[in-house]
């Protein structure tokens, strides 16, 4: 006797039926209704019914009248592998060299919204060391590569003022105001760098990557525990943090000379 999805459903028989219902959506096709749906996956009616309730709750799918589409949810979380094929890949020895250069962990970000993610990772050799693992989400107003997408990212700060300012530690930038002008030192600087804005035992510095039409694509930096590295140490690794910014941006076919 079928399964149905439930309580006693097989994850993986309902999984392939979520992949059968993802099928439906194509370039030609991208707004199937629920009738194609069952049609084109011949599944029962109610299962059918059912599994896509439960992708709309879960931001698989979003539904306008009687039609559905992918949802910006999967869109987002499809992002950084879409991301790997190109950028990542290109920017890769750039990140690991400057892992290499500074001993501390790399992480390369990009925007989604009024967040950053980690969508590459050089890891650290130090046994004491800050855990930076690829897909991780973090707020955009708390940490230094934040202050690089507000610096060079108009459409940031859209996005920032429908979602606030968040407090994480007493660190944390609590006003426009305040980001604004770290925004404008990061503009000047070509890097920046913060210490406890997010966690109170972590900092990070980070600067931009543009790419061949000179626009924003993501940030490059550092991401270290304070005990090892501390305002002190900003003179001597930012500058090694905005070259890292520019071979990354090189490696995109952006033009650096003409930021000179």
């Amino acid at each position: 006797m079928a399964t149905e999805p439930g309580a006693g459903a097989s994850p993986l028989l309902v999984l392939h039926k979520v992949a059968e219902i993802l099928d439906c959506f194509s370039v030609d096709a991208p707004e199937p209704t629920l009738q194609q749906i069952i049609r084109k996956t011949g599944l029962p009616s109610s299962t059918c019914q059912r599994l896509v309730q439960n992708m709309l709750r879960e931001g698989f799918l979003d539904r306008e009248g009687d039609r559905y589409r992918i949802g910006i949810g999967l869109v987002r979380w499809a992002t950084p592998g879409t991301f790997g094929l190109d950028v990542v890949r290109l920017v890769k020895p750039v990140l690991q060299q400057l892992r290499d250069d500074t001993g501390e962990t790399a992480c390369l970000y990009v925007r989604d919204g009024a967040f950053r993610t980690i969508v590459a990772v050089a890891e650290t050799r130090h046994v004491v060391m800050r855990p930076f693992m690829v897909g991780m989400v973090m707020p955009l107003h708390a940490g230094a590569p934040g202050k690089i997408f507000l610096a060079f990212d108009p459409e940031a700060w859209d996005a920032l003022d429908e979602h606030g300012l968040d407090s994480f530690t007493p660190g944390t930038p609590a006003s426009l105001e305040k980001l604004q002008k770290q925004a404008a030192m990061a503009r000047e600087q070509g890097f920046y760098a913060a210490f406890g804005e997010r966690n109170e035992d972590v900092g990070s510095i980070s600067a931009p990557v543009f790419d061949h039409a000179g626009r924003l694509t993501c940030a490059i930096g550092l991401g270290f525990p304070n005990q090892r590295i501390g305002p002190a140490d900003v003179e001597r690794l930012g500058p090694v943090v905005a070259r890292a910014g520019l071979e990354a941006s090189r490696a995109l076919g952006y033009d650096c000379s003409a930021s000179t």
